[in-house]
């Protein structure tokens, strides 16, 4: 299961990005503009951004995720929303010998298809320690015992399967966060990255409930942008939306 955590984020990011919306359409400083953004303004400037579309002025609040018991799969994926910082643990420095790894939910739910999945994972384990035991024995012939190990793991990583589990930090801004939530929040996108978005979008609601008020899939806001393609469960989706601070 996917473990997300909230590292840090802008400090008072709602009264920021209100704000920075405030600002331009005002002659005042900016001391004064922030002094004049009380909670009650905040909010007002905030459901008007979102009423207009007037975007730009969000991108000053930034939030840093730590994001742990994921895929190299997931990787692949979010690294393509491009207007983020990624920090990921490196299988070229870190060693994988008995490396966990993710079992996709329909695999655990088979009993069958999991034990060949559990072969093939330990398959991997002995192919990548094999290969690194091979590797280092050559390279200690012309490099220290460190700088040979080093450089075997660099190449015996290329037999790591997609399902060996990774751990980085993220950081994204406001906008690009509720870009990532319109699509990864969606029941069709994979599960590991929805799951992700889902808790990263619990985790931002919690700290800028109107900056955030509206993100999340697009059945939230309206009919389905999927079409033909639609889940057909946009009364789940918008349950599951709105029970995202009940636990508190």
């Amino acid at each position: 299961m996917p473990n997300v955590t909230l590292i840090s984020y802008t400090p008072d990011p709602e009264r920021t990005v209100a704000a920075a919306a405030r600002l331009c359409y005002s002659p005042s400083t900016i001391d004064q503009v922030m002094e004049q953004m009380d909670d009650e303004k905040t909010a007002s400037f905030l459901d008007m951004l979102t009423q207009i579309g007037h975007q730009s002025p969000i991108e000053h609040a930034s939030f840093t995720f730590g994001i742990e018991g994921v895929s190299r799969s997931l990787l692949a994926q979010i690294t393509r929303h491009r207007i983020a910082s990624f920090s990921v643990q490196s299988q070229r420095y870190v060693d994988e010998a008995g490396f966990d790894y993710v079992i996709p939910p329909e695999i655990e739910g088979d009993e069958q298809t999991k034990e060949l999945f559990l072969k093939a994972m330990e398959s991997a384990k002995q192919s990548y320690e094999t290969l690194t035991a091979h590797l280092e024995r050559r390279y200690q012939k012309d490099m220290a015992p460190k700088a040979a190990h080093k450089k075997a793991i660099e190449d015996a990583r290329f037999v790591l399967p997609n399902a060996c589990t990774t751990k980085m930090m993220v950081t994204m801004n406001a906008r690009s966060l509720l870009n990532f939530f319109s699509l990864r929040c969606c029941n069709r996108a994979q599960w590991e990255i929805r799951e992700v978005a889902w808790q990263m979008l619990k985790l931002v609601k919690g700290v800028a409930p109107h900056l955030f008020a509206s993100a999340g899939p697009g059945c939230l806001r309206g009919a389905c942008p999927e079409g033909k393609m639609s889940c057909g469960k946009a009364k789940e989706v918008r349950e599951r939306f709105d029970s995202l601070g009940e636990d508190k």
